[in-house]
């Protein structure tokens, strides 16, 4: 054999030495896999026995054993955003946190965490601006940084609303976006009280394809700075709206579309402009009216005050999700009474079993429901009228935890799918010259 050819032969031996001593070297034994990390049986988040998704310390460590076993960098590199995020340094064994250690380093963690904050430096500026447009109104709004959950705001405006400064860490409720997303909760929006202090808040997530939940922009707003100090000082209030309405120039550009533009020329001052002017006067509707209230509020804020304010927070929370989502229109929160209407009856009785589901599944209290189809006066954002004060009536005869409905709601729902109701005859109610037959819906 020819020297050319035992040269050759001998390159082509020491490449393929080298290639299976480097591959065994790194401790793999097999070729990358490209799997997401969510497709492997070992996907560190479970459904517990209550339905809610949660963090499983082992399923993680069985991924971490896996991925130092088989390589497979999407996976592992997402895999390592989320122990980070879940503090696994903190929380496991002393050889856990060791073969976690090795897969950290194995797979680069430093570059994860280096590539994430230049990630999210678009994010930062966008943040930053958007807070500077709204100085002195009790907004603030911050960027996390969820790769580095112990240190996780990078970016914040107007953090004088809550207290808060930079590289302060995520709160449990960010970090559990992650779940959420799996409930189809790509936004949160919620009330959020802390002692005296109220806010109304909006949690947006941020995804990267390959990493998965890495960042999450927050708007907090004082809810009780704009009810109590702004609404109920005229000062304040012309201070905010300039403070919100201000601007560094004035442009003469056309944003609107061409109907828009020709209603401009003809008057028209704002997006509401028309349909104000038309409400002014007092309009009559027919509507599904929904009357919702606490059984034995009196006696519980009587015997228990915190646990009597926790059931209040928490019915006002079940209402207005359920009412939202539902098509309706919360009307009044009356103590702990709720008024709300709909466009649709099988709207308003889905909302009402809905809202005693939840209550239900709260255990915290119980309530009564009443609905009525009728007509009502809309005025100023209010509702008056029979069909208002029927369903207040209805209501008083619901048993705990029951929906009671009228005759008119009942022909409209009778036929639907799933909706069973029971006669309990007719009754007389207060202020009602005819005695109306009533109908408890299952909840």
């Amino acid at each position: 054999m020819s020297d050319p050819i035992l040269l050759a032969l001998a390159v082509v031996a020491l490449a393929v030495v080298g290639f299976f001593a480097y591959r065994f070297g790194q401790g793999f034994e097999h070729e990358e896999e490209t799997k997401r990390l969510e497709e492997y049986d070992f996907y560190p988040f479970i459904v517990n026995e209550s339905r809610h998704i949660e963090f499983s310390p082992e399923h993680f460590n069985h991924a971490v054993r896996y991925f130092l076993a088989h390589r497979n960098s999407v996976a592992a590199r997402e895999l390592i955003v989320i122990g980070e995020q879940n503090f696994v340094r903190d929380r496991f064994a002393t050889a856990e946190i060791n073969e976690y250690r090795r897969l950290y380093d194995r797979y680069d963690g430093d570059s994860v965490i280096s590539d994430n904050e230049a990630y999210l430096e678009n994010y930062k500026r966008i943040v930053s601006l958007i807070g500077r447009s709204f100085p002195n109104t009790g907004i603030e709004i911050l960027l996390h940084n969820l790769v580095n959950p112990a240190r996780s705001i990078v970016t914040l405006e107007n953090g004088e609303v809550t207290g808060r400064k930079l590289e302060m860490g995520a709160t449990n409720l960010v970090l559990d976006l992650k779940t959420r997303r799996y409930q189809n909760q790509d936004k949160l929006n919620y009330a959020l009280n802390i002692g005296a202090r109220q806010f109304k808040c909006t949690t947006i997530p941020i995804y990267r394809r390959d990493y998965g939940l890495v960042g999450a922009i927050c708007i907090n707003i004082d809810s009780r700075f704009i009810r109590e100090a702004v609404k109920s000082n005229p000062e304040k209030l012309d201070a905010f709206i300039e403070n919100l309405l201000k601007t560094e120039m004035q442009l003469e550009e056309n944003i609107l579309s061409p109907d828009e533009y020709q209603a401009a020329l003809r008057g028209k001052r704002h997006y509401l402009d028309e349909a104000i002017r038309a409400g002014d006067a007092d309009r009559s509707q027919l509507s599904a009216i929904m009357f919702s209230d606490i059984v034995g509020y009196t006696t519980m804020m009587a015997t228990d005050e915190a646990t009597a304010l926790r059931a209040l927070e928490v019915s006002g929370r079940i209402h207005r999700d359920r009412i939202v989502r539902n098509g309706g229109r919360l009307l009044k929160e009356l103590g702990d009474g709720v008024l709300a209407m709909f466009d649709s009856v099988s709207s308003a009785v889905a909302t009402a079993r809905e809202i005693q589901s939840s209550a239900k599944a709260e255990a915290l209290f119980q309530l009564r429901i009443g609905i009525h189809l009728g007509e009502v006066t809309v005025s100023a954002g209010d509702v008056f009228g029979d069909g208002v004060n029927i369903a207040a009536r209805i209501e008083a005869f619901a048993e705990p935890g029951t929906i009671v409905a009228s005759e008119t709601v009942y022909n409209n729902v009778k036929n639907k799918d799933g909706v069973v109701c029971v006669d309990l005859g007719p009754r007389e109610l207060k202020g009602v010259e005819e005695p109306i037959r009533l109908y408890a819906i299952e909840v």
